[in-house]
């Protein structure tokens, strides 16, 4: 892949930061031997211990030493640390999908493309396509995030709305309505740039474009179908109040507002239940989750959330790193592990399978079966969503930083009726373009 010379100095969340010397972008550096190779793994997601034990039995001369450097933007700084030093970054990192491209990009990443041959009918489409850039994979996935619409379906009794049959956006718009009249919300969102984001990409939006010599980026939201019609949709739902743009998701007021059901739903990534049944434990049995509502009606998804495992392309120890990721990936005691600790499956056989799609339980903190969705088969309806993400979403090659700038442009046309959401995306845009020609990119 070949760069502009402006992108060395291309940031991987905020703040500039050299080009890590002396990577490549190619899978071709090999390790010795993998008698007695020690692993550096830098992780957030809690599954990935007891999935490692299963790796480490069946390669015992490879340890993995795993290492909690920060969860999400918090390890990509350390990352970018490591880069900039020009050492301690790790062997492999965790990396959610939707900043694989700013790391892939410059040559931060090993290219698994001539590992990966026919891997593409392993995973679901939608999750396999988001760890390409460029047509090559730079990660393997591992915890899906597509979308579903989970719901409190006490509470929707309670206000005449059954929600396995709010199809679209105007339906969705029409029980909002009804859940206020009994005193709930139907969604909170005070400012989400990950919600955000995965509505564009449900509304099939393509807002950013990045040429394949990584030179030419375009940027337009303004004028990007799938935006505004989004955008469009969400400031009726403000403008009436019908949102709850106060409260912040993972904060203790949203975990209280699920407990007490005055958050009656959630359109959110398919990783939830296992955060439901601990934050919201008094709401036991009353939950069921149904399809996302569409603008249309059409069953097309995306993903809110989902992570890879990538290999950095300082690593010396390529071919120890690659069998990790590979087994964390694809190797089924590697997924029950992660399945059995509460996450979601990327692969195609496992969300086909009637024992997965079977299940009526969820996990809690305990480790105590409890039937959070009240006997619902709640995986065939996740199975489904996984199916349904669109191919070929596009984030920018700077996604980490314009996600933490988000708030700043966005969140107060949440909050403030003098400005509107559209103003406010404009602002945003305009921040993303100045930031991406300070990056070196020609941008439209």
């Amino acid at each position: 892949m070949k760069h502009a010379k402006g992108l060395k100095r291309l940031v991987a969340c905020a703040g500039v930061v050299a080009m890590f010397l002396g990577a490549s972008a190619c899978g071709g550096k090999q390790s010795a031997t993998d008698e007695n190779v020690e692993l550096n793994v830098w992780a957030w997601e809690p599954t990935l211990k007891a999935a490692t034990k299963e790796f480490e039995k069946k390669y015992p001369n490879i340890k993995i030493k795993l290492q909690n450097a920060g969860t999400a933007k918090e390890q990509y700084t350390a990352l970018d640390n490591a880069f900039q030093a020009g050492k301690g970054a790790p062997d492999v990192a965790q990396i959610e999908l939707y900043a694989l491209s700013q790391y892939a990009i410059n040559n931060r990443l090993t290219d698994l493309s001539d590992r990966t041959q026919g891997y593409s009918k392993f995973y679901n489409p939608g999750t396999w396509n988001s760890v390409l850039v460029n047509k090559k994979p730079y990660g393997l996935p591992f915890g899906s995030g597509a979308m579903a619409f989970f719901y409190n379906k006490d509470v929707f009794d309670k206000a005449g709305v059954d929600a396995t049959q709010i199809k679209t956006w105007d339906q969705y718009y029409e029980a909002a309505k009804k859940i206020r009249s009994v005193g709930s919300y139907i969604a909170a969102d005070s400012g989400d740039s990950g919600f955000f984001d995965a509505m564009i990409w449900q509304a099939n939006g393509h807002p950013y474009k990045l040429s394949a010599d990584g030179k030419d980026l375009s940027i337009d939201l303004d004028n990007d179908k799938g935006t505004q019609d989004f955008i469009k949709w969400w400031q009726k739902m403000i403008d009436e109040d019908l949102v709850d743009t106060k409260t912040v998701i993972w904060t203790e007021d949203w975990n209280k507002s699920l407990n007490n059901g005055k958050l009656a739903s959630a359109l959110i990534g398919c990783w939830i239940p296992t955060t439901l049944v601990n934050v919201a434990p008094d709401q036991a049995g009353k939950w069921r989750v149904t399809t996302m509502p569409t603008q249309d009606g059409s069953p097309v998804n995306s993903n809110h959330g989902g992570s890879s495992l990538a290999i950095m392309s300082s690593s010396k120890k390529t071919d120890a790193a690659y069998k990790y990721i590979d087994f964390i990936s694809r190797n089924q005691a590697s997924i029950d592990a992660r399945v059995a600790g509460g996450s979601f499956p990327d692969d195609v056989k496992t969300t086909k399978s009637q024992k997965f799609k079977d299940a009526t339980t969820v996990k809690n903190a305990k480790g105590e079966d409890i039937a959070y969705f009240g006997g619902q088969k709640y995986n065939e309806v996740l199975a489904k969503a996984a199916g349904d993400v669109i191919p070929g979403h596009d984030t920018l090659p700077f996604e980490v930083y314009a996600r933490t700038v988000f708030a700043d442009d966005v969140g107060s046309a949440y909050t403030d009726k003098k400005i509107t959401l559209k103003q406010g995306v404009s602002a945003w845009q305009k921040h993303l373009k100045e930031y991406g020609k300070q990056q070196g990119f020609n941008v439209k």
